[in-house]
């Protein structure tokens, strides 16, 4: 029976995690796993640490002063799991998985059997689905200048759910099997510990964004493959916590970036890319408010100071 810890980090959704809880312990009944759930949270000023001790004592919960932020932490459990000697001799694995999520039925399991089944998989994430049950793309290819620029110029519609884009063919996830990805999106991403134990944890220089771009790099890297799921299905709100300070986590996302290209990329694409957020920030501030222009600007010192 394989091991698994379950890690949520969260931030002021006390009712959107309760859901998450919920649908993640009524799964777990189902699965044929021995697990134990860790939430962190990070400074809720909304009851959240209160509710998780009320209703679900079975939890380890691991309260923050401060906000640490996604990559710092996750790596609060992270560094905790692995200190500990008890992995049960079949494996172990680490499930990172947002507390604006709902497991559906069965997700456990298919994460479970897909790494299980793939001994060179070092981290699987699950098919995402918006709240009317849509397909949420799930899975990317790691971002180069292209990416860049369907995020910093106009480009065609009909390319933006393409290659061009980073994107997966919708037919893989209307399929049963596991395929092979760049990085899952870190919504739902169970990781295994022997990748853990050697790559390392998040890089806390990632405060939000990006850092489980950077960490299936650096799996890759060392030779790990990354699976996405389309039978571990689970419905994603996204962005909840993030929207409550959109004009930060523009700047977050952005700063994230940098360090991303400037960490996995050559020097010449990096310059290109530089110049290309130059101009995309440009364009934004004609016709933004004050509010942007300044975080546009802050964004573009980031870029000239990284790297």
């Amino acid at each position: 029976m394989p091991r698994l810890t379950v890690v949520i980090v969260s931030w002021n959704v006390r009712e959107l995690l309760a859901s998450c809880l919920s649908s993640l312990f009524c799964d777990l009944e189902g699965a044929d796993v021995e697990a134990s759930v860790q939430v962190v949270d990070n400074a809720s000023v909304d009851g959240t640490p209160e509710m998780v001790s009320r209703a679900f004592p079975q939890v380890h919960l691991m309260a923050s002063d401060e906000n640490l932020g996604f990559a710092a932490g996750n790596n609060l459990a992270l560094e905790t799991i692995l200190r500990t000697r008890d992995a049960a001799p079949s494996g172990s694995f680490v499930w990172l998985l947002n507390p604006d999520t709902a497991v559906r039925t069965g997700a456990t399991t298919a994460l479970l059997t897909a790494l299980e089944r793939t001994p060179t998989a070092g981290v699987a994430g699950a098919k995402l689905l918006y709240a009317d049950g849509s397909l949420q793309q799930s899975a990317f290819r790691f971002p180069g200048l292209l990416q860049l620029a369907f995020e910093l110029f106009p480009m065609p519609q009909r390319l933006y759910d393409t290659w061009l884009n980073g994107r997966y063919p919708r037919r893989l996830y209307a399929g049963e099997r596991p395929f092979r990805v760049d990085h899952p999106l870190g919504a739902s991403m169970m990781v295994r510990r022997q990748a853990i134990k050697e790559v390392g944890v998040l890089d806390e220089g990632y405060r939000m964004y990006c850092e489980e771009i950077d960490w299936c790099w650096r799996m890759q890297e060392a030779g790990w493959d990354a699976l996405c799921v389309p039978t571990a299905e689970t419905i994603h709100h996204a962005g909840q916590s993030t929207s409550q300070v959109p004009i930060q986590s523009f700047v977050d996302l952005w700063k994230s970036r940098a360090r991303l290209y400037a960490r996995h990329h050559g020097r010449l694409t990096w310059r290109l890319a530089r110049a290309m957020v130059g101009i995309g920030m440009r364009r934004r501030m004609a016709d933004a408010t004050p509010e942007m222009v300044e975080a546009c600007q802050e964004v573009v010192r980031a870029w000239g100071r990284t790297g």
